[in-house]
């Protein structure tokens, strides 16, 4: 059995238009006053045929709506994506379906739509349970929307998930807490708890290089925000899985475990990266045209929304494997990584990180410790690769 098929195959859909631009968002993401859905349904479905042509016959595990909003779709748009990707792959007796939210009261009206559209788990942008701060945010509704939105998740779907933003401006230690345990009290069995990052290009990044972002914590804070979020999540039997994602046992994203675990996953719409492997067994990594306009005209004209494509060296792929299952609590195997990549880990920078308390290793599984996954990135660089002997 390949890796692919260990980890799993699944079908990323990518919605790129939003009702506002967040000042802290750096995904492919547009604003438009009016999307021709039938239009989009018509290129989605060329996306999926070629798709099809290219893995021949597969079992999918997952469909993920991302974006953008994908909570704008109508919900006869998002039928038609799954019918027509169950039509093609034979889908999984427990296949998830994730459709991203936000808690804004006309998206919250369409969920029993969704629903019946065969999507099984919602994700909710909620982002703060502060009214000052979802202002501060650039976020398009309110705290008592986010709570309505979560209720009515609970109602109407098994699985659900939220997420929250933690170091933000003028946000302190006890705040954080206060928020949190409140989220945790609403009971949703997944939360993506993630610190507020300044990225390059967006309305966030362009004040702080002006110097007007005031108010964000500094850098010890922001640790101490991480350790906090870590201990209490623990203590409500929501530990972390993943760097920034929190599930009970069992209540994990099927889907975003496909990622971590270096699976397959086809990608469909602007901006969307992908990775497929080939009957050689060499992975491929491609990327879609980001604007919509031009994706749609691309896809429309030559068949493929594709405009770059390239086959992982082993070196790469050694790589991504790395970045991608450290980045689980319960790390990687080594024997897997050889599969995959026809290399090694230099057993000499695990024994460094481990005698410095940054990593552990059980047979050939490693992963990292609480302190290694705050320093993940500098894990990663001492972590030595080397090509596996014949």
């Amino acid at each position: 059995m390949e890796r692919w098929q260990q980890a799993g195959f699944g079908l990323y859909v990518h919605w790129p238009f939003c009702q506002s631009k967040c000042p802290y968002c750096d995904f492919n993401s547009h604003v438009a006053s009016s999307v021709d859905q039938n239009a989009w349904g018509d290129a989605f479905e060329l996306e999926l045929d070629r798709m099809r042509r290219e893995t021949g016959p597969r079992r999918l595990s997952s469909i993920f709506f991302g974006g953008g909003t994908p909570s704008l779709m109508v919900p006869s748009l998002v039928e038609r994506i799954i019918s027509s990707a169950t039509g093609h792959w034979s889908a999984a007796n427990d296949i998830e379906i994730t459709l991203e939210a936000n808690p804004t009261s006309a998206e919250i009206e369409k969920f029993r739509a969704f629903r019946s559209a065969g999507v099984n788990r919602v994700s909710i942008g909620v982002q703060s349970l502060n009214d000052a701060d979802l202002r501060q945010l650039g976020r398009m509704h309110d705290a008592k929307e986010a709570r309505s939105a979560i209720d009515m998740a609970q109602t109407i779907f098994d699985r659900f998930s939220f997420d929250l933003i933690y170091a933000r401006q003028d946000q302190t230690l006890a705040q954080w807490e206060a928020e949190l345990n409140e989220a945790l009290k609403i009971g949703s069995r997944h939360l993506s708890l993630y610190q507020l990052t300044i990225e390059p290009g967006t309305v966030f990044g362009a004040r702080h290089a002006r110097g007007q972002l005031r108010g964000l914590p500094e850098e010890d804070i922001s640790a101490e925000m991480y350790e906090l979020t870590q201990q209490i999540c623990e203590a409500h039997g929501l530990p972390a899985y993943e760097t920034s994602n929190h599930a009970a046992v069992g209540e994990e994203s099927r889907h975003n475990m496909i990622y971590w675990r270096s699976g397959d996953f086809a990608a469909i719409g602007p901006g969307a990266h992908g990775r497929l492997t080939g009957p050689s067994g060499v992975r491929s990594a491609f990327e879609n045209e980001r604007s919509p306009a031009q994706w749609m005209a691309r896809v429309m004209s030559t068949g493929t929304g594709e405009c770059e494509r390239s086959s992982l060296t082993q070196m790469e792929a050694a790589e991504e494997f790395l970045v991608m299952g450290l980045r689980l609590r319960g790390g990687l195997d080594l024997s897997d990584l050889q599969a995959v990549s026809h290399h090694r880990v230099s057993q000499n920078s695990i024994s460094e990180l481990i005698e410095i308390g940054m990593l552990e290793q059980d047979g050939s599984r490693i992963a990292a410790t609480a302190a290694g996954r705050i320093l993940l990135n500098s894990v990663l660089a001492k972590l030595e690769l080397l090509p596996s002997p014949n």
